[in-house]
């Protein structure tokens, strides 16, 4: 179908739209990486479906010329960090992240003025500007990982989530200095959420990620259950021997651990359990992006040197 024709007729059809981005992909020498937390539709169309490491680490390593990111704009902003020679492109720039906004880089740096010794460790859902201000960059996957290897001796802030770093000090120990932010979406799953899920499906286990403000009563009350990663939740229910599983974190990772882990099933904790940021992506803005290959994200160089480093040991570690 040519452009002009694409011109007179917008309004394609999904199977005349999949047709086009599939084109597109190619013409274009474009690859298509898209969040666990995306709509189905979406992850069915990317070359790769991940977290937010596994979706840095193949931006790293495509040789692809055009990076499609179906995510929320500090993913993009890391792969376009990661590939400064390369397009980056976000479908909607409006898909921003509840969490990333708790923080900035003054905060960091008025932190650092205090605490000249300390170690600054960053989650992935934070903006460039703050990873340029940090020392270690991490996952859910990673974080208890990086700091328990660092030294003991020094002061160590932890941000912007703290759910996730209630979960870093029960595992490692360490007592840690805690910005208090947190995720809209998994602060809003209820102790309540997961105790009618368990009244209703006795039989399955629970797959709880360690940002959910509901981690400290779920420990509580099933001390057996471990807090895991998007990632973690993959690996364990291949792992186990349960047929049934409760996935408490956003929604759509539920599609991807049917498509991961088949033959078992995956309940969500609850539908309210949506990233309305996540959402934002669609196959329409996927296609309308790499038709007109708009919507760049890029990091002024500078900026983009000092927050490499962080983004590099996430990659290198867990």
């Amino acid at each position: 179908m040519s452009q002009n024709l694409l011109q007179l007729h917008p309004l394609l059809s999904e199977e005349e739209m999949l047709r086009e981005i599939e084109r597109l992909r190619v013409e274009r020498k474009a690859v298509i990486l898209a969040h666990n937390y995306q709509r189905p539709e979406v992850q069915r169309i990317a070359d790769f479906v991940g977290d937010s490491l596994g979706l840095a680490r193949k931006a790293a390593e495509t040789d692809a010329e055009v990076i499609v990111f179906a995510g929320v704009h500090f993913m993009a902003e890391t792969a376009a960090v990661l590939n400064p020679s390369k397009t980056v492109l976000l479908p909607n720039l409006e898909a921003g992240c509840s969490l990333a906004d708790t923080l900035t880089a003054a905060d960091v740096r008025a932190w650092k003025a205090q605490n000249p010794d300390g170690l600054v460790v960053v989650y992935v859902n934070t903006t460039a500007d703050v990873k340029a201000e940090a020392d270690y960059c991490v996952t859910s996957g990673n974080a208890v990982q990086v700091v328990a290897s660092l030294p003991e001796d020094r002061k160590i802030f932890f941000a912007p989530d703290m759910f996730l770093a209630a979960h870093v000090e029960r595992q490692t120990g360490r007592k840690l200095d805690v910005w208090l932010g947190e995720c809209h979406v998994h602060a809003g799953i209820r102790p309540e959420h997961i105790d009618a899920q368990r009244a209703e499906h006795p039989e399955a286990e629970f797959l709880i990620h360690p940002e959910c403000g509901c981690a400290s009563h779920a420990i509580y009350n099933f001390p057996d259950t471990p807090l895991l990663s998007t990632e973690g939740m993959i690996h364990h229910a291949r792992r186990s021997e349960a047929s049934a599983f409760i996935v408490v974190t956003e929604t759509d990772m539920v599609h991807r651990l049917e498509q991961e882990v088949p033959g078992k099933t995956f309940i969500p904790v609850h539908r309210s359990a949506r990233c309305e940021y996540m959402k934002m992506i669609t196959l329409e803005n996927v296609y309308e992006t790499l038709r007109d290959l708009s919507n760049r994200v890029s990091v002024a160089p500078e900026l983009a040197e000092r927050a490499l480093k962080p983004i590099e040991r996430m990659i290198a570690i867990g």
